[in-house]
């Protein structure tokens, strides 16, 4: 598609909890593009959590209070394979036959997972103003799986000169955290973190980058637990702190 001069940023329940770095590192990067960031205000959630636990009517009534949010014909940018694969591949399903169909399937056309956007959209190019580091990356499963966008982390890494990328022996593997699987199948899921973070450790790494801040709040939470372990970032604000002079 071509550059856009606007779009939508939705910024997910973690990030406005947890991880406001992020999201606000996200805008900066599409803004320094040139191209103007908007933030709706009353925007909230995009319905997964219910979805992904069968609750498809609460899910309709949550992802529904959304559409008003992201009303224009311009992108709309999510830092989250997970929360942008459940409006892009999800919402057409959840609206099925409803009368606002059209308008949710016209959202879910235009969305994009934020390192999707940055690299087949604004084509992104970084000069690396950092100190020389390593790190290990970890794909979410949804912007592997359900999105097919695993490799646009790698290629904005790659174009950082001074940042070396350890590959972990688990690479294509789930955190265990998966929203709801990790409290409802608590210790299938610890089984699946420990073998994550057993592997990060083992590249002596200093920092775990991946784009969705569920896996990093499990990873991280999971070193935090286990007493020792590597950092955790957003793929976004480790960009903007690289690349802001």
């Amino acid at each position: 598609m071509p550059m856009p001069q606007q779009i939508y940023f939705f910024a997910t329940c973690l990030v406005d909890l947890m991880y406001p770095r992020a999201g606000l590192a996200g805008m900066q990067l599409i803004r320094r593009a040139g191209v103007e960031v908007i933030y709706p205000d009353n925007q909230t959630c995009c319905g997964q959590p219910a979805f992904n636990s069968g609750y498809r009517d609460e899910a309709l009534a949550v992802a529904r209070a959304q559409l008003g949010c992201f009303a224009r014909d311009i992108p709309v940018v999510v830092p989250s394979g997970s929360c942008a694969g459940m409006i892009k591949k999800h919402w057409p399903e959840l609206f099925a036959g409803q009368a606002d169909e059209s308008e949710a399937v016209a959202v879910a056309e235009r969305t994009f997972e934020l390192t999707e956007f940055l690299v087949d959209v604004l084509r992104l190019e970084l000069e690396d103003l950092g100190q020389p580091t390593k790190i290990a990356i970890h794909t979410s499963c949804s912007a592997r799986r359900e999105m097919g966008v695993a490799d646009r982390i790698e290629s904005l890494v790659a174009q950082l000169a001074n940042v070396e990328v350890l590959t972990q022996d688990r690479k294509a593997e789930c955190c265990g955290f998966g929203g709801t699987f990790a409290v409802k199948q608590g210790d299938v899921s610890g089984a699946m973190v420990k073998d994550k973070t057993d592997a990060l450790r083992a590249t002596d790494a200093a920092k775990v980058i991946s784009q969705d801040c569920g896996c990093l709040m499990n990873i991280g939470g999971a070193f935090e637990k286990q007493g020792d372990g590597l950092g955790t970032q957003h793929i976004a604000e480790f960009l903007w702190e690289r690349t802001n002079a």
